[in-house]
């Protein structure tokens, strides 16, 4: 997540500092690049693998800080969350066993942050995003306490200026409104970087702009959100959504570029181009103080270190990000593949960076500047294509023809990555292996994404939405340790070690979602009849902005009707006549002891649950307690050994 800052709120005069120590740094690159300063000829790669951390039930755990000291080692780092960690590779060299080598390290990494995890008795998970993610998990005491992520989200709070809103929509609907920025922790990547000397820089960035679309429909692994079946990459969207600073009420009058963006067109002539305009849309909302000027290090000789251009880049977040770097005190620039999510295996992480290292190479080789051969648009909209649907998106190409993406990728971007791959001396057993990886995922239409829908769809109706999520991410990390890549997975199974209660603790795990409900308004025959048709017996009231402002029951509805009958009374009757008010409420992460509880002492059957607004979010009945009850008492007579039928009972 970039470097730290000295105060958690920046003031007005410390930015102004700020901004102007920005534009000496972005000069200062310039003057560098024109004397030929930055290294070139030099071809390393690298990468950043992000983790979630999860307890034994497979729900996100806030250890990074205690897993950071246990571990002691300058590769890892924290994340936005407190159940998020950061490993960062050494460089290697981009030729020979280059894949094989960083394998052996990333399994080195993992093996020593699962030791670190399993001490405090939880897991490492890789995947875009987490599926037993809730909405609650997402508050300020998740986040890692450190001055950065503090300033960042109060600053984005000011510049959007109201809450978070958030609109997905897939196979499923996700709207969502969040009060700060922890949603961005939803999301993990594993992010590859590509030295290239400032000469070659317009043209290979160029090269990954074009190949990111067919790229990421090939290595899709974060269709799950709270979950909801969404984007076969919801990563994409999510990352918009969860620090886009801008105020609706502008945007429908004029045009602003999101911080996180795919760009806006190709590039020109050099990196400068890309900061010169991020400087000009993005406003600064980070400031530390600064040592010496950047500027003043170039005239002594030294090598700068940018630290306010850095400092700004890690705020504005393309999905291809350039980044200025020192190493062994030589100034370079890199290109960061921002677009792969973490997961689903090792072997598929390093399958994908093979494959887009060997575009980078293979496509500049073949198609020159794109910025000549296809409009912009066209890469553009394949990307968002590609987010969406995966592998079954269609996707324009350098060639004028719209192709599906499936058929592309086989067809012509493997062979044309194992080109790639043979000009930059990549060991022949690498390139075998890791392309044969992806060539063969995509042939089966197996990504990461299409196995958890697919899981998914499997399980549904088998468990608790709790249960089924849990079941996907223990199936996950067990097929994740056994090294296979995802195309060759089982699919995910639920089984007794799933019946726990940590999957039945609060409401939120056990309500119905999928509600029907009526206005005060309307007619009492239509919830009558809802409750026939939908075979209910409580039907939630209410207003239009969805909040909660009475309960019908079957009970009342018979009591209405044998008054009508005694008293021949036909009037028509509305739902606010006979609806209770002042209902009985409980919210999402209320313990399911304690709704429970409430249910007895006030002798009702059924709990509509309403957010911290008071709209309405779920229902929970003696109907749900009694089925967890039958299926918790199957599994203890089960482990003791005990048959239902043979009269123990």
């Amino acid at each position: 997540m970039g470097e730290e800052v000295h105060s958690s709120q920046p003031d007005s005069e410390e930015l102004r500092r700020f901004t102007q120590r920005l534009l000496v740094d972005l000069r200062v690159l310039e003057e560098m690049i024109e004397r030929g300063l930055i290294e070139s000829g030099v071809h390393r790669i690298g990468a950043e693998q992000e983790m979630f951390l999860v307890d034994r039930s497979w729900r996100p755990a806030l250890l990074a800080t205690e897993l950071l000291a246990g571990l002691d080692d300058e590769r890892f780092t924290t994340e936005l969350g407190r159940f998020n960690l950061e490993a960062n590779l050494y460089p290697v060299s981009f030729e020979g066993r280059c894949f094989s080598d960083l394998e052996t390290q990333l399994q080195e990494l993992l093996g020593a942050a699962r030791m670190a995890a399993a001490r405090h008795d939880a897991e490492i998970l890789l995947v875009g995003i987490l599926p037993t993610l809730e909405k609650s998990d997402l508050t300020l005491d998740a986040m890692t306490p450190r001055n950065r992520y503090r300033a960042l989200n109060e600053a984005m709070k000011q510049l959007r200026g109201e809450e978070f809103q958030f609109r997905i929509k897939g196979r499923d609907e996700l709207l969502v409104r969040h009060d700060n920025v922890m949603l961005e922790a939803c999301n993990t990547s594993f992010q590859v970087h590509l030295q290239v000397g400032a000469d070659d820089f317009a043209r290979l960035y160029n090269i990954a702009q074009l190949i990111a679309a067919p790229v990421l429909a090939a290595t899709t692994n974060s269709p799950l959100l709270f979950g909801r079946r969404l984007w076969a990459e919801t990563r994409i969207a999510l990352f918009q959504q969860s620090v886009d600073t801008r105020r609706p009420g502008v945007l429908e009058h004029r045009h602003q570029q999101p911080r996180v963006s795919f760009g806006r067109s190709w590039i020109e002539r050099s990196v400068v181009e890309i900061f010169q305009e991020d400087i000009a849309r993005f406003r600064v909302v980070l400031g530390r103080e600064l040592g010496e000027s950047s500027l003043d290090v170039l005239r002594g000789g030294g090598v700068p270190e940018l630290t306010a251009l850095r400092l700004h880049n890690g705020t504005v977040y393309r999905w291809n990000r350039p980044c200025y770097g020192l190493s062994e005190g030589r100034p370079h620039l890199r290109i960061e593949n921002r677009v792969l999510p973490a997961g689903p295996s090792v072997s598929d992480e390093i399958a994908n960076a093979a494959f887009w290292l060997g575009l980078m190479v293979g496509a500049a080789a073949e198609y020159g500047d794109p910025a000549g051969e296809m409009p912009f648009e066209v890469a553009r909209d394949n990307f968002v294509a590609a987010a969406r649907l995966g592998l079954r998106s269609q996707l324009g190409w350098i060639d004028d023809v719209r192709r599906p993406a499936q058929q592309l990728i086989v067809e012509n971007l493997v062979p044309l990555a194992r080109k790639g791959l043979e000009r930059r001396g990549v060991a022949p057993g690498d390139i075998e292996r890791y392309l044969t990886i992806v060539e063969q995922r995509v042939e089966r239409g197996a990504t990461g994404a299409h196995w958890q829908v697919e899981s998914l769809d499997n399980l549904e109706n088998r468990g608790t939405r709790s249960e089924v999520l849990a079941a996907l991410a223990a199936s996950m990390h067990e097929q994740q340790l056994s090294g296979k890549p995802v195309h060759s997975w089982d699919q995910a199974g639920l089984d007794g070690r799933f019946i726990e209660r940590d999957h039945f603790r609060t409401v939120g795990q056990l309500m119905s979602t999928d509600l029907f409900t009526v206005n005060e308004d309307e007619p009492v025959d239509l919830a009558a009849h809802l409750m026939d048709w939908r075979h209910v017996r409580h039907v939630p009231v209410e207003n239009a902005d969805n909040r909660l402002v009475g309960l019908v029951s079957h009970r009342s509805l018979l009591r209405r009707m044998a008054r009508a009958l005694a008293e021949d009374d036909r009037r028509p009757v509305l739902i606010r006549d006979i609806m209770a008010e002042n209902v009985l409420t409980v919210r999402p992460e209320t313990s399911t002891r304690e709704a429970i509880a409430m249910m007895k002492q006030h002798h009702v059957s059924c709990l509509p649950v309403v957010d911290r607004e008071g709209c309405l979010v779920g229902i929970i009945t003696e109907r749900d307690f009694m089925g967890i009850a039958g299926r918790l008492l199957d599994s203890f007579l089960a482990e003791n050994g005990a048959d239902a039928d043979d009269g123990a009972l």
